[in-house]
């Protein structure tokens, strides 16, 4: 049956909804926790409770959704819950006197603050594979339909990242002189987001449990099942693909935001931005690379646009006639995005049986965004701290090029492995158009 223009519209706004609420906040977390006080190990360790979140609770959540409960019910109050920690973590992040929290030598470290944040995303990371099975559920064909779906997410990022160019306005409005993106103020916005996205999340389609209900063992709140999709070649060279792309993927995630800043760049959050920009470009135009690539091309053009991102980075420089790189990097986000991790949640709902779709999606997330994200995090602070030059500043373009490396060798290890001819887009009911090779 073809999706109803209501439940497009409210798939639509989810999806603007749940990236505007991480996405106001998440980006310059890195430069207001710079700007408190905290070093780039108590970043790197902050990004970490994201990654967290991913290992905990994807696969619980995905099982309960699969088997006993709604998933829209689920979503809706995951992220009231969410809303609510995350109003509790910005009130925590720094001390009495609003600097970072110190231990008895003097040194910077989380405090409560980190737990709370761990909580906070313990709840909302299952959000973003409850909102792809969600989606799914609703359509006929994914591969042509999700883009145009997913689209919203983005242009949510794009609207609240353009908060930071009415910083000053803000801070007239309440009264406070800290920069929009060295403040507190971006946590307690996505907090009110959280809010509104919770209570609406009520309202989206009705997503019933699939898979059978009954007695629930060990193995089903481990996802168990999901593992299953190890015994495919194709499908285990893409999951140790997705795991290593993070080691990189961190050193723009967590500190992309920061490099901005100490460059010189007003409004860096805005600028960012611009990778969403591009983002939602390629989202709409996928249909027509999926029709004429495999899977296999698509997701070697996600990683080149790795690299070379990096190396715009590495090479450019802004307030110099090399600014223009610096903006293409940013820019560079769209293929990096779209090409590697929207084909491949793609091509796990399409490789997953359909009973096990949501756990199959959350196991996809622990892979990236718990696993990888987390060692990531802290390879990425790690290197960081070692090439700071003092306060407010780090040898960049050295940094740029740790990346660099990396994707060079995930390339070499994803071409020689991948041998998986699966298309995405052809087919409705979520089976292999071809046979994988492996």
């Amino acid at each position: 049956m073809a999706m109803t223009a209501s439940n497009r519209l409210k798939l639509k706004t989810m999806m603007f909804l749940i990236f505007a609420f991480n996405g106001i906040w998440i980006i310059p977390l890195g430069t207001y926790l710079d700007s408190v006080g905290y070093s780039a190990a108590n970043i790197g360790s902050a990004y970490m409770t994201f990654a967290i979140g991913c290992i905990v609770s994807p696969f619980f959540v995905g099982m309960v959704a699969d088997r006993f409960f709604s998933a829209q019910k689920i979503m809706a109050v995951l992220i009231l819950l969410a809303a609510g920690l995350l109003l509790l973590a910005a009130r925590l992040s720094v001390g009495p006197d609003g600097l970072a929290h110190v231990n008895a030598a003097g040194e910077p470290v989380l405090g409560p603050f980190y737990w709370v944040l761990l909580a906070h995303f313990v709840c909302y990371m299952p959000t973003w594979a409850l909102a792809n099975s969600i989606s799914f559920r609703q359509m006929e064909n994914a591969g042509r339909e999700f883009p145009r779906i997913r689209v919203w997410g983005t242009i949510g990022w794009i609207v609240v990242s353009m908060t930071t160019l009415f910083s000053v306005q803000i801070n007239d409005l309440l009264g406070t002189s800290e920069p929009f993106e060295k403040s507190v103020i971006p946590l307690y916005f996505g907090a009110g987001i959280g809010l509104v996205t919770g209570l609406f999340c009520f309202f989206l389609p009705a997503t019933p449990p699939q898979g059978a209900a009954g007695k629930v063992t060990f193995g089903d709140i481990l996802g168990v099942k999901a593992f299953a999709l190890f015994k495919d070649r194709g499908f285990t060279v893409f999951a140790l693909t997705s795991f290593l792309i993070l080691f990189p993927g961190m050193f723009y995630w967590a500190f992309a935001n920061l490099y901005l800043n100490e460059s010189g760049m007003k409004g860096a959050a805005a600028w960012q931005s611009t990778g969403q920009m591009t983002e939602m470009v390629f989202l709409f135009i996928m249909p027509w690379f999926f029709a004429r690539f495999g899977v296999k091309k698509m997701l070697l053009l996600g990683l080149i646009a790795w690299v070379a991102r990096f190396l715009c980075f590495s090479f450019g420089v802004w307030g110099t006639p090399t600014a223009m790189l610096v903006v293409l990097g940013l820019m560079l986000h769209g293929p990096c995005y779209d090409f590697f991790f929207v084909t491949g949640q793609l091509y796990t709902d399409k490789k997953a049986p359909r009973e096990i779709r949501s756990q199959a999606q959350g196991f996809l997330f622990l892979i990236t965004f718990g696993l990888g994200w987390l060692c990531g995090s802290y390879l990425a602070g790690w290197v960081v701290d070692h090439y700071a030059l003092g306060k407010d500043a780090h040898a960049w373009s050295t940094i740029w090029l740790w990346p660099i490396g990396m994707v060079a060798l995930i390339i070499a290890i994803f071409s020689i492995g991948f041998n998986d001819q699966t298309r995405v887009g052809d087919v409705a009911d979520g089976s292999p158009e071809t046979p994988p090779d492996s």
